[in-house]
């Protein structure tokens, strides 16, 4: 089987490691791939948001499967392009991937599928926004308001914050930009990303993981695309994904087929449980990153046979997937002034180490690798508990050296320590 990535991120350097352990994986490429992926990969340089480029280059190289990493190339119907050329996707039509580009179309499928998730409310118009930042106020118990760009703004959209004025200020920016804005109320509890291989009704679930939004240890700064994840969640009992499994994601999926905008592809479910049990704060439409750096190292099932069966309609006679027994956890090695404006161009020194995954990366002609976005870098240590694995991520993240970077150094630790309970 011949494999096509699109994307250029730890992400699809996760998945290219794992499609070349599948038996009948014979060759990559991805598109456009960074300093790492070249290792793995036959490179591209195209459009992604092309369906144009994107069909012509799956053509040129013979893919049998072509799997599709980022939500913009989703949005943008580049899945649609490549089904209509006879090319198997792995990946949601562009109507279907609507569960991430538009916040609205998502709570209403939920409603419509009486799925469980925070009241909510869209402000267009800005003269709507200090009554509508009003009847979302922390009441008693809640914690914070919730304020998100309805459409796609890879995972920095969102402010969760107790000062009306802050929150204000952010929903007032993004309606000046010409965005909608999601009022939210708070949902209480840890959090759980649950990656779902899906195929109209077939709904499929891998192992579920925790990620870390905040750039700081503790919670602490502003929201990013990710710092880190880890895998599996020694605090959540199986009943509970299973839950998950059966209350939110078949209906939801059935929901999609009702309308017609059936889901093939990875849908990934952002819950929180709560005390009233498992709520979810959002929907995407592809693999997460960085969840899928530490979910993907503990699969054992071949990973190319698992997404042709649901690219190709065949997912309901794929075998129960087999996982380690290890834990996983990934670190994300960011540039300075992440999430703001990134330093890019220093030299990487350590990033060719085994369990390295690159993202903001490149290769200048003498050889060198640099930084050439915000998240750098993702490290993944295994081991055979949390702290083990732990102890493995942190390991390597020392031994690399970018100037002025930055990681979390409690990634899974609360975890780690028996602090999170429900």
């Amino acid at each position: 089987m011949r494999v096509l990535v699109i994307g250029s991120g730890a992400r699809e350097h996760a998945l290219l490691l794992a499609l070349g352990r599948d038996p009948q994986v014979d060759a990559l490429a991805v598109a456009p791939g960074n300093a790492g992926t070249a290792a793995l990969a036959e490179q591209y340089d195209v459009d992604i948001t092309s369906g144009g480029e994107v069909v012509g280059l799956a053509r040129r190289f013979g893919a049998d499967l072509v799997v599709i990493g980022p939500e913009v190339p989703l949005v943008l119907g580049v899945a649609d392009a490549l089904r209509a050329a006879g090319i198997a996707c792995f990946g949601p039509s562009k109507d279907a991937s609507r569960i991430e580009g538009s916040k609205a179309f998502a709570k209403d499928v939920m409603s419509a599928a009486g799925v469980r998730t925070a009241r909510s409310e869209i402000v267009d118009n800005p003269a709507h926004l200090d009554a509508a930042l009003d009847r979302f106020g922390p009441p008693a118990g809640q914690q914070a308001w919730v304020v998100k760009d309805d459409g796609l703004a890879a995972g920095k959209g969102v402010v969760v914050t107790s000062d009306r004025e802050v929150a204000r200020s952010h929903a007032a920016s993004l309606l000046d930009g010409g965005h909608p804005v999601l009022l939210e109320s708070f949902l209480d509890g840890p959090e759980v990303s649950l990656f779902c291989v899906v195929d109209g009704e077939t709904v499929v679930p891998l192992l579920p993981a925790q990620d870390f939004k905040r750039v700081g240890d503790g919670d602490s700064g502003p929201n990013t695309g990710g710092m880190g994840a880890y895998v599996p969640l020694p605090w959540l009992p199986a009943d509970v994904t299973r839950q998950i499994v059966t209350e939110i994601v078949e209906p939801v999926a059935a929901e999609l087929v009702r309308r017609g905008s059936t889901f093939s592809g990875l849908l990934y479910a952002g819950l929180a449980i709560s005390s009233d049990g498992p709520a979810v704060v959002e929907f995407n439409c592809r693999f997460g990153d960085p969840e899928t750096q530490a979910v993907l190292p503990l699969l054992e099932s071949p990973l190319g046979q698992l997404l042709f069966a649901a690219a190709t309609g065949t997912l309901a006679e794929f075998e129960e997937l087999r996982w380690s027994d290890d834990y996983a956890v990934a670190v994300v090695i960011a540039a300075e002034n992440y999430p703001g404006r990134p330093r890019t161009g220093d030299v990487i020194t350590g990033a060719e180490a085994p369990g390295v995954l690159h993202a903001g990366t490149a290769r200048r002609e003498d050889g060198a690798v640099v930084s050439a976005g915000g998240r750098v870098l993702s490290v993944v240590g295994t081991g055979p508990d949390l702290t083990a694995a732990r102890s493995a991520a942190y390991a390597i993240a020392d031994s690399i050296r970018l100037p002025g970077s930055h990681f979390r150094t409690d990634i899974g630790l609360a975890a780690a320590e028996g602090r999170i309970t429900l």
